[in-house]
């Protein structure tokens, strides 16, 4: 029987070697996260896994789990030490292998297995790692399981019960490539970069857009755990800038950029700029709703305005609704309501049928992407760009906020807005038309325009975006004369990491 773990052991020591290392701040809103030997050991990985059996079956779900990995020096001996705690917890474990995770999500469907873990640190530097968990496709945990979860492994409640096994399965990389790329039949040539950052979806991403019918040139897609050019993260300026000179080298209609475990998407069109996954979001949610009349859309609250002022989705019926950033919230909200398409501005992608189960998957957003092109003939995806509405949004900013005192942070900013919008109150001359609150606080203008402020699920960091309809010097006003000097009031909130 494990130890109960502990926090303070340090490598190169009989106690490490002896007893598991977990540190309470590697469990996430809505997966677990850590830096592998300072933060959590090989013996703190298999009691996270007995921990992670013992709560599936405490919440009565057939304990089969699909484990999977991402390609690092280390993950391997991660989901072997993973493996070890499923086992231990009476768990029948079925190994893919290397894998993405929307390939892990598939499996649960492919292998009848209603649970998951994938061990993946995403688009982490080197030295991370971490588990992705479900047990009810095709969610993933949010706080509530999480929660519990580490509740069991902290306080080394796991229990150890017979009939855990260990199964290799084969074949599950060919169907799974052969199921994303069945979501796109292309009718006219259409030239594709894959950037991928030398991670996982090196693997996958080329063949399955070349089955898709695309012409594809690859780009970083040797696997190389050291990541010699950059993490693959299609958000970092560094990764989208290579993506960009790419498409002007190469001549490419688009470049598509996935993300160390595959569940993101970052786009560059054929003129070497980058569209945020919310723009893309609602060219697809446009697209979309002409074929499927009145589709609900899910976007997170930084995303922007235009899918409630847009003219395309109010003639087609659609319905948008704005809901929490993190991939669980808007995963589960789009199961939840039966919603045709989410998208959250990171670049997740979430498609029910008929073009994908729900769970987010950078190949299944890229098939979307190139049927909306291939649905367009005559037209580059510049074009279909430059037909959006014009809306000038921020970088997201995020001034210095202690954990212990952000949310409190929030919550009065929360209550003055909600005060002011009762009022009647306006913001630089304007009407307040809706005070959205599922995530910190989004204030939304008579004109489309909007400010966010909301606390970091990560860091201790808020969060602030706004977006102006009108221009970007108006864009500037609402930060500047709006939303800075409301937070500057209070001396808990620091330095910005960048202003507009």
């Amino acid at each position: 029987m494990l130890a109960k773990p502990r926090a303070d052991l340090v490598p190169n020591t009989l106690a490490y070697e002896t007893g598991p290392l977990v540190k309470a701040t590697g469990f996430r809103e809505y997966d677990a996260r850590w830096i592998l030997e300072k933060e959590i050991n090989l013996l703190g990985i298999e009691a996270l896994g007995l921990g992670l059996g013992t709560y599936i079956h405490q919440i009565g779900v057939k304990p089969r789990i699909v484990v999977g990995h991402d390609f690092r020096s280390y993950s391997i001996s991660v989901k072997q030490a993973l493996c070890l705690g499923l086992i231990a917890a009476g768990c029948e474990v079925l190994d893919i292998g290397l894998a993405l995770s929307p390939m892990a999500y598939f499996a649960q469907f492919d292998l009848d297995a209603p649970c998951v873990a994938m061990v993946t640190a995403s688009h982490n530097e080197n030295g991370w790692t971490g588990v992705k968990m479900g047990a009810k496709p095709p969610l993933t945990f949010g706080p509530d399981e999480i929660g519990p979860l580490k509740d069991i492994v902290l306080g080394g409640l796991g229990v150890e019960r017979p009939g855990g096994k260990l199964t290799h399965v084969e074949g599950v990389m060919e169907r799974y490539i052969a199921d994303v790329a069945s979501r796109a039949t292309l009718s006219r040539p259409i030239r594709v970069i894959a950037a991928c950052g030398n991670g996982t979806a090196g693997a996958f991403a080329p063949e399955a857009l070349r089955r898709m019918g695309a012409e594809v040139v690859p780009m970083d897609c040797d696997l190389d755990y050291t990541f010699p050019k950059y993490n693959p993260n299609p958000e970092d300026m560094e990764m989208l800038h290579a993506m960009s000179k790419a498409v002007r080298e190469q001549g490419a209609d688009l470049c598509l950029g996935f993300d160390g475990d595959g569940d993101r998407c970052g786009v560059v069109d054929d003129e070497g700029e980058e569209i945020f996954a919310d723009k893309i979001g609602l060219m697809l949610a446009r697209d979309l709703s002409g074929l499927h009349p009145n589709s609900t859309f899910i976007v997170d609250v930084k995303s922007t305005g235009l899918y409630a002022t847009d003219e395309v989705l109010k003639a087609n019926g659609a319905t948008t609704v704005y809901w929490k950033t993190g991939h669980s919230y808007i995963k589960r909200k789009t199961a939840e309501l039966g919603a045709l398409a989410g998208f959250e501005k990171s670049g997740h992608f979430f498609f029910n049928g008929p073009y994908g189960r729900g769970y987010d998957d950078g190949l299944v957003a890229a098939a979307a992407i190139l049927a909306m092109l291939d649905r367009n003939p005559g037209k580059k995806l510049s074009d279909l760009k430059k037909a959006l509405p014009v809306a000038y949004t921020s970088l997201t900013m995020s001034p210095h906020c202690d954990d212990e005192k952000k949310y409190a942070i929030v919550d009065e900013v929360v209550a003055e807005y909600e005060a002011l919008a009762k009022a009647g109150g306006t913001i630089l001359g304007r009407k307040i038309v809706e005070v959205i609150t599922v995530n910190g606080v989004r204030v939304a203008l008579e004109d489309g325009s909007w400010v966010l402020v909301r606390a970091s699920s990560n860091k201790p960091e808020l969060v602030v975006v706004v977006e102006s309809q009108q221009s970007a010097d108006d864009m500037r006003a609402l930060f500047h004369q709006e939303v800075k000097p409301r937070l500057a009031r209070r001396p808990e909130v620091g330095a910005y990491n960048q202003e507009i």
